[in-house]
């Protein structure tokens, strides 16, 4: 690259950051006059003022952590040429919703952490989320959740954390969560809790955290997001574990730093996430479009073509003498004619022609052509298609 490329680079990255740290500044006053007018009407008093301040100001210090390295096995083919983060689910990829999401929660500090393709994940979050204050750690080799939490220690400084797993999806209310000042952990109540970590509580206190339990103990699973407010005790465990050699089942485990931070005394409670939608499988992925869809569509209407809501249909995609839906997602620049989509994702620019689809997952530029046939087949007659 040359150098004057790396400088517009490094100016482009420099005014971003400019920008989100004025709208943080931005918020920050405005919240500051409205509390010193009600000081002026006596509807606050002193102290009041000073603690509503200082959880402002604990607020504009938040920071999400999203962990994005993985490979993405279970989705092969489609993680040859893509990170899992970047699949297209419900019109945008994976890692987008999650964006959305924090953002819609007044969080414009976020830490990625990127490992396989990492470069992809870069290039999208610095193209359509100018808005936020993004920091990228890579993880060299995949040691576990708390390892690719240990790396990204640097980037955090004062904030508190809202570590989310990059191929989650969540609908849950975390305003109450953020606004309690609590070290939080989201769990579901599942009937098979041995594939994931889960939470021993006694009165909504964690007692004890243990992941991938060969025995039932708890039915309260982990899913994947966790609100840390004490950070610098949450850095020191994650420190021990990595300087000590903490392993559980072969890797570093958020869940090991997090059971020191309760042996060590600190207070970390559940909320729990009814809304928890997975996409590390086809089948997960599929089942996360349709929730999506039924949440956020698209309502276009083209001739010739019967429409089964809900789905979403780009703006730059083209449909001719088809049938899309229901739950069907047809991404940016694709070119469908003469088929029938149902409950399927196809992706960036990707051509079907003549092609009865169901519960399918269809790459980026994939092309998919096929034939109808007419038949008048007589009694006890044997036709098979190649």
């Amino acid at each position: 690259m040359s150098s004057s490329k790396i400088y517009i680079q490094k100016r482009k990255e420099l005014l971003s950051k400019i920008f989100v740290i004025r709208r943080i500044f931005e918020r920050l006053i405005i919240f500051l006059l409205v509390a010193i007018i009600l000081k002026s009407f006596c509807l606050i008093n002193d102290a009041l003022l000073i603690k509503l301040v200082i959880i402002k100001i604990k607020d504009v210090l938040l920071r999400a952590v999203i962990p994005a390295a993985g490979f993405g096995t279970r989705l092969k083919p489609h993680t040859y040429s893509l990170p899992k983060v970047l699949l297209n689910v419900g019109g945008k990829p994976i890692i987008g919703h999650i964006i959305d999401k924090i953002i819609s929660e007044n969080i414009f500090k976020a830490t990625f952490i990127i490992g396989y393709m990492g470069e992809k994940i870069i290039d999208y979050i610095n193209k359509n989320y100018k808005q936020l204050k993004a920091d990228f750690v890579e993880q060299e080799e995949l040691l576990g959740l708390g390892h690719a939490i240990y790396k990204a220690i640097p980037t955090f400084d004062n904030d508190d954390l809202l570590i989310i797993l990059g191929d989650t999806i969540f609908d849950v209310n975390l305003k109450n969560v953020l606004s309690q000042k609590i070290n939080a952990v989201g769990v579901k109540e599942v009937d098979d809790p041995s594939r994931f970590g889960v939470a021993v509580c006694e009165n909504n206190r964690i007692i004890k955290l243990i992941e991938k339990p060969q025995n039932l103990i708890s039915k309260l699973a982990l899913v994947g997001l966790y609100y840390i407010y004490n950070t610098n005790l949450l850095k020191e465990c994650l420190n021990e574990i990595i300087n000590k050699d903490i392993k559980t089942k072969g890797e570093y485990q958020l869940t090991d730093a997090l059971q020191l931070m309760i042996e060590k005394g600190e207070l970390i409670t559940t909320f729990t996430v009814d809304g928890w939608y997975d996409c590390g499988k086809p089948e997960t992925l599929l089942s996360t479009n349709k929730f999506l869809l039924l949440k956020n569509n698209t309502q276009r209407k083209y001739e010739n073509v019967l429409i089964n809501n809900p789905v979403f249909i780009s703006e730059s995609a083209i449909v001719k003498n088809s049938i899309i839906g229901p739950y069907t997602t047809i991404a940016e620049d694709c070119i469908i004619t003469d088929s029938i989509i149902i409950n399927s994702i196809i992706s960036s620019g990707a051509k079907i022609e003549k092609t009865m689809l169901e519960n399918s997952i269809i790459g980026s530029n994939a092309v998919i052509k096929g034939n109808f046939k007419k038949l008048n087949a007589g009694d006890s007659s044997e036709i098979e298609f190649f």
